[in-house]
């Protein structure tokens, strides 16, 4: 097995860490005791349903948590991001880490040009000049693709498509060269052309800036080309944690196997019938005993029931773990999915 990089190396470690919220009919455990790393110039590719605390765990490395109790260590540079102040964070956020999110047409301000929130965001961190900072956002613009970048610097963002506002959310991610980024679900408003494209335009960046990147997704198929390493989660826990090519081609828990399976082949080619995972998610405030996932888990047996396994290793695969109480070889049973995105 190979040795686990040392701190100092890597881009993000994240140790135990728990994020929940009081609420009139009780307290929301959204993330029980996530811990993972990111190494400079990979992509860790966080995956499951919504509710699953995937969102969750992002938003909380940069204080976008309001009103929630937070425990746990998120190592970054040597720092630990959740112990630092509002005014320590804003310094870091944008400068050191920037988010892409979902929906960029509520994440840009409609009432201002492009361009120009792409100069504030560059002014916030550095001392540049107004014309220095217009010059290096058309740079951006035209590095991610925006056509006529010159002139479309001073359109509004309802004047841009989907695409074209996701890659202007990405320039702004890009404005002062963090070293990681955090993309939480953003292909998800993007027809397969445009999605393909964001996604070769995320690789590209890491080719050429040796960018970190934590993606957040429901989807499988979306990461299947772009992960290093893939992080399944189920009712606010890791379930299973291994490098792209084994988790898609050998997955060993159950939900991972579900969720690979209800994804279609390559260009939309099916050589089997797809099958959703039955049931719903559990509640955050009431999960039930033993494993979250046995009441929708075809594998399920008695101990499952009264026990929550914890991660452990699976036989055979270095770094490879797996939160299940079935025996590790069973993980040699289904290859749904291969690991460019379509059926073997």
């Amino acid at each position: 097995m190979t040795a686990a990089p040392a701190a100092s190396e890597l881009a993000l470690d994240v140790r135990d860490l728990h994020v929940s919220f009081p609420t009139p009919d009780g307290v929301v455990r959204a993330v029980r005791g996530a811990s993972f790393q990111v190494e400079p110039g990979s992509t860790l590719a966080i995956v499951g349903e919504s509710g699953s605390g995937k969102s969750v765990c992002a938003q909380t490395l940069l204080g976008l948590h309001a009103g929630a109790d937070v425990t746990g260590q998120a190592l970054f540079g040597g720092r630990d991001l959740l112990a630092m102040s509002e005014d320590a964070l804003r310094k870091v956020r944008g400068a050191e880490i920037s988010m892409i999110f979902q929906d960029p047409l509520t994440s840009l301000h409609p009432l201002h040009r492009v361009g120009w929130q792409i100069t504030e965001a560059i002014g916030a961190h550095q001392p540049v000049t107004r014309r220095e900072a217009r010059t290096r956002a058309i740079e951006l613009l035209d590095m991610v693709g925006i056509p006529r970048p010159a002139s479309r610097v001073d359109d509004y963002p309802h004047q841009f498509s989907g695409g074209m506002r996701q890659r202007a959310m990405i320039a702004m991610a890009l404005a002062l060269r963090p070293s990681l980024i955090i993309a939480d679900e953003p292909t998800t408003a993007l027809d397969a052309t445009v999605q393909a494209q964001i996604l070769q335009l995320l690789q590209q960046i890491q080719h050429d800036h040796g960018t970190a990147l934590l993606m957040i997704t429901h989807d499988l198929a979306v990461v299947a080309g772009l992960a290093d390493t893939v992080l399944v989660m189920y009712a606010g826990r890791p379930v299973e944690i291994g490098d792209r090519r084994t988790v898609y081609r050998t997955p060993h828990h159950p939900y991972t196997r579900g969720l690979l399976g209800s994804v279609p082949g390559a260009g939309g080619s099916i050589k089997k019938r797809l099958v959703p995972i039955p049931g719903q998610p559990p509640s955050l405030i009431q999960l039930p005993a033993g494993c979250p996932f046995h009441p929708r888990c075809p594998f399920a047996f008695d101990r499952c029931e009264t026990e929550e396994p914890s991660l452990r290793p699976v036989a055979g695969a270095g770094g490879h773990v797996s939160a299940c109480w079935l025996p590790a070889e069973s993980a040699r049973a289904a290859q749904p999915l291969d690991a460019e995105g379509s059926h073997p």
